[in-house]
């Protein structure tokens, strides 16, 4: 998959007029890619626990130009607050274009004989079943769309075996599964479901992840968000792939 240099450029509006729910939205890569987003002209439905900092998103979107963001402060968590999401997306817009889930839990890190079993629940709710609630709140307003995207951010950690990455690793393991049988399920209709693999990227999660490390080695999440806006194309028709955020 190759991309001229214009259609890379960010602010080309390449997603214009597409309604797209970003959870996981108040930092990070999660935020980056609602800026892109709304660069490129979606109409954002934001999605994160802090009431605060969604808002100086929001501010920070209109400042460059962009629509005022739909806030939707919730706890992943707890999964009726989904349920009641894709309630409200129907009620409001009747569709849903795009979807990234992206809102993610590292837990504690260590042996998984001695992980605590309330982090490793806690973890499991938010990066696999929250997903899984997030698809079954959002299947239908995804179809209809006229080009459904539905887009998961995973980890090499569910591919590697690095230990002490426990409960991260097999909630992410879990998830790949998840959207690779969703995209089986949904390749004969207009819905395409793909993962990233953003690498190392400079975020909290990866300092509580590796205290005392040099993040400037690491690219910001700003730096990733070009795969966000590929997959979330209504001409891109790829579907069950993961593909690599660092392009």
């Amino acid at each position: 998959m190759t991309d001229s240099s214009s259609s890379r450029r960010p602010g080309s509006r390449r997603l214009e007029g597409r309604i797209a729910l970003v959870t996981g939205a108040s930092r990070g890569i999660g935020a980056a890619v609602a800026r892109r987003y709304a660069a490129e002209g979606a109409q954002l439905i934001l999605a994160a626990r802090t009431v605060g900092a969604l808002e100086e998103l929001d501010d920070a979107i209109r400042a460059e130009g962009a629509e005022k963001a739909l806030l939707v402060p919730m706890d992943l968590s707890k999964h009726d607050q989904i349920d009641l999401l894709g309630r409200s997306i129907y009620e409001r817009y009747g569709r849903l274009d795009v979807v990234v889930g992206n809102a993610g839990q590292l837990g504690a890190l260590g042996p998984i004989a001695y992980s605590a079993t309330k982090m490793w629940n806690t973890v499991m709710d938010v990066n696999l079943t929250a997903n899984y609630r997030l698809i079954r709140s959002v299947d239908a307003l995804l179809r209809a769309s006229d080009s459904g995207r539905a887009i998961f951010v995973t980890s090499g950690v569910a591919r590697a075996t690095i230990p002490y990455f426990g409960p991260y690793a097999v909630s992410k393991a879990g998830l790949e599964m998840l959207v690779k049988l969703y995209a089986a399920e949904t390749e004969k209709t207009n819905i395409r479901v793909n993962m990233i693999d953003p690498g190392i990227v400079r975020t909290k999660m990866r300092a509580l992840g590796f205290p005392g490390e040099d993040a400037s080695q690491h690219p910001a999440p700003e730096e990733v968000t070009e795969a966000f806006v590929r997959l979330a194309e209504p001409t891109f028709d790829e579907t069950g792939t993961i593909v690599d955020g660092r392009v």
